[in-house]
């Protein structure tokens, strides 16, 4: 239904990568299908939305309209040609240069710290509010490995608190992104606002389960994701009863060892012909991926939200997670799905085995996780999206 005030003009910005891009290809992952999908949804209310990107393609047009009132826009900026995720720091310059071209707008929301960087001076020329989304958030240097969140360059980091201290809100995608915001980037709690990302229900929905049991895990193949751990859990659970565990993604550019380093691993443990890898997927084939699971797995070492949850519960598959971010929130231990504080592979395999060996435990699970999946919308994102931009405009 159409907004009863008038619509905004709203700028959003995701300097590295593309939201028309599918969730596991190259650095494409749960930040671009929250912006296509937010941006989808703001169009639908009838607000005029630009997504301002960097062209990576020389085959990429000038722009191209991603739906009803949503128009995604190719900046030149740097080689146009795929980059690994580093180098973008080096084109933030010239990005912002690039958005001059385009306006006006009432209010400009930028994804991930490069876009921030080009886009927070942006505003300031033009005298327009700058709302802040991370996605993720730099580990201090001094963190141990172990934490799984790699060190970035005192750049980043440094860059990221100015982002926090400056712009005239920052939205998390969970509380625990928000916490995290203020204990590690110094931003202020007050300015900082919560809006949860949705799930399409119709797309992620129930579908019968297959024959073959199998477990999924999905997203960039990426050491942070914890995929290795799926691995070992797996070789851990008897021959006999070993579901097949299906690995979807694909590498990204700062990591393009890492499936071989997998496989390998997989052989070690004896498991190489019970690892099936098949490539990234689009959002229709993930979906059918999610359903038919018998279980979904997320290692990861940190993640701000873990949206294939979300997307997991709207299939009614059960989830086991680690209690890292946002997954905390993404799925409801015991409810939903089981949340692992151990990353002890046989306390996975145990957990992935109790769901695989008691199908009343996984109808359970199933059936709340797709009722509470279904009340998450992205109808509803938008909606809270478009409360924190005009409370933002009504401040000035």
């Amino acid at each position: 239904m159409p907004t009863l005030t008038p619509p905004l003009r709203i700028a959003l910005v995701c300097l590295h990568t593309s939201p028309a891009s599918d969730p596991g290809i190259g650095d494409a992952g749960g930040m671009n299908v929250v912006v296509r999908n937010q941006a989808l949804a703001l169009g639908a209310l009838g607000h005029a939305v630009e997504v301002l990107t960097r062209r990576s393609s020389t085959e990429q047009p000038a722009e191209t309209e991603l739906g009803e009132n949503v128009v995604l826009r190719f900046l030149d900026a740097g080689p146009p040609a795929p980059q690994a995720k580093g180098r973008h720091e080096e084109y933030v310059d010239e990005f912002r240069q690039a958005m001059e071209a385009f306006g006006p707008y009432d209010i400009v929301h930028s994804h991930h710290w490069f876009s921030g960087m080009a886009a927070l001076p942006f505003t300031r020329e033009h005298a327009l509010p700058h709302l802040q989304s991370f996605h993720s958030i730099a580990a201090d240097p001094s963190s141990p490995l172990s934490d799984g969140e790699r060190p970035e360059s005192p750049g980043r980091l440094a860059g990221e608190a100015w982002l926090a201290k400056e712009s005239d809100a920052v939205i998390a995608i969970s509380a625990a992104e928000a916490e995290t915001v203020v204990r590690r980037l110094g931003g202020d709690a007050e300015r900082v606002r919560v809006v949860s990302p949705g799930v399409d229900s119709e797309v992620f929905r129930l579908r019968p389960r297959s024959a073959t049991p199998y477990v999924v895990v999905a997203g960039r193949l990426d050491p942070l994701k914890g995929f290795d751990l799926a691995i070992e859990a797996l070789g851990l659970i008897p021959a006999e009863s070993r579901p097949l565990l299906v690995v979807a993604g694909e590498e990204s550019v700062d990591y393009r060892s890492y499936p071989g380093e997998l496989s390998e691993l997989a052989r070690a443990r004896g498991v190489g012909e019970a690892v099936r890898f098949v490539g990234p997927q689009s959002r229709t084939e993930l979906a059918a991926l999610l359903a038919e699971a018998a279980v979904v797995a997320i290692p990861s070492h940190s993640e701000t939200y873990g949206l294939v949850a979300l997307e997991a519960a709207a299939c009614g598959t059960p989830v086991v997670a680690a209690a890292a971010g946002g997954l905390r929130e993404a799925v409801v231990d015991g409810v939903t799905g089981i949340v692992l504080r151990s990353r002890e592979p046989a306390a996975w395999a145990d957990a992935i085995s109790r769901i695989l060996d008691d199908p009343a435990l996984q109808e359970s699970l199933a059936i709340t996780a797709r009722v509470r999946a279904t009340g998450l919308s992205w109808a509803h994102s938008a909606d809270a999206l478009v409360a924190v931009y005009r409370h933002e405009l009504a401040l000035r």
